[in-house]
């Protein structure tokens, strides 16, 4: 076999850059022109054990020079700052551009760090005090800047990723069951247009999340939720009713007046492929007793891509507690702008 062949069937991915900084496995997606969607996967970070390996998350429990390595090595790999808020499962919005003022290595942290990250669909933790000393509450953030990655904490929460690419305005809003219900999304819209944006010039597209067959919460959570976004109401694989919050995060779109919607899934099916024979994937799998050991199993045994409990290559709140953990990593979704 020649050198040019052996490239070709080569499929390993350097995990350390010349300078000796990790290299994150991220997913890009082309939003709009000049907009880029970024998802990082749990590959190519410097955390261990539960975190393994790419835990961007400050407050739940990581080696804190853990959490900055892999914020450093990410804000590297897009070649722009991070901005990053404590996220609290409410309704509020806010435009970072009025606070945005680089205190971290990484760019922007308004994240805090020691306790839960309140990034599981059920649970709100008070905000604590930050890396940098600031803590902003919200799960909104809207900004015009140019190389500034808007950042989105989820481990079964969903993502979702807005721009108006015609008058230069971003967000990134964090959708768990509370946020949704609370207005997350009209209230990120509102920001955006309260910024100088058309309504019917933003696109968006929806990040991982637990699928509504997979997030099962009970009769009366269900009920609640079906009545404020019909439809949404699911019998689970685990034989209980549960909820469907990509489905209500599609209706508030819709509702805000967000038409223009770009699938995310054909970008992330195609990594998962790629990485399916994975060697440091599939050490996470045999070690991580979230599921079978076997990476190939699971990739089987997966039925949508998006699925943070059901695909490996994200973090996941409900399948790490169904393994009996108190705790997890973070990944990140992300936005920004270029000139």
């Amino acid at each position: 076999m020649d050198a040019s062949a052996r490239i070709l069937d080569d499929t390993r991915i350097d995990d350390h850059d010349e300078a000796g900084n990790p290299i994150p496995v991220t997913i890009p997606i082309d939003l709009a022109p000049g907009i880029r969607v970024t998802y990082t996967t749990r590959l190519g970070g410097v955390s261990s054990g539960d975190f393994a390996q790419l835990n961007l998350g400050g407050k739940g429990g990581d080696d804190p020079e853990h959490v900055l390595a892999n914020r450093k090595a990410l804000s590297l790999s897009l070649h722009a700052p991070l901005s990053l808020v404590s996220q609290v499962h409410s309704g509020h919005a806010i435009d970072i551009d009025e606070a945005c003022e680089r205190n971290a290595e990484f760019g922007f942290d308004a994240s805090g760090t020691v306790g839960g990250d309140g990034e599981t669909p059920d649970q709100a933790d008070a905000s604590v005090q930050g890396i940098a000393g600031m803590v902003i509450e919200a799960d909104g953030q809207v900004s015009g800047q140019f190389d500034l990655a808007l950042g989105m904490f989820a481990a079964d929460c969903l993502p979702v990723l807005l721009a108006d690419p015609r008058h230069r305005i971003i967000a990134a809003a964090h959708c768990g069951r509370k946020g949704l219900q609370r207005g997350i999304i009209a209230a990120t819209v509102a920001r955006m247009k309260a910024r100088g944006a058309q309504v019917e010039d933003i696109v968006a597209t929806l990040g991982p999340c637990i699928c509504g067959d997979c997030y099962e919460v009970g009769d009366g959570i269900a009920s609640e939720f079906d009545a404020q976004f019909p439809g949404t109401a699911t019998k689970t694989r685990f034989g209980g009713r549960g909820i469907d919050i990509a489905g209500a995060a599609t209706m508030a779109l819709h509702d805000a007046g967000v038409n223009d919607l770009v699938s995310s899934l054909s970008r992330v099916n195609a990594a998962t492929q790629y990485l399916e024979h994975d060697q440091e994937l599939d050490d996470l799998c045999s070690n991580d007793g979230e599921g079978p050991s076997s990476l190939s199993k699971r990739v089987a045994d997966m039925r949508h891509g998006l699925c943070t409990l059901e695909n490996p290559l994200w973090y996941s709140h409900r399948r790490s507690a169904l393994a009996g953990k108190s705790h997890e990593g973070r990944m990140l979704a992300l936005i920004e702008q270029r000139d």
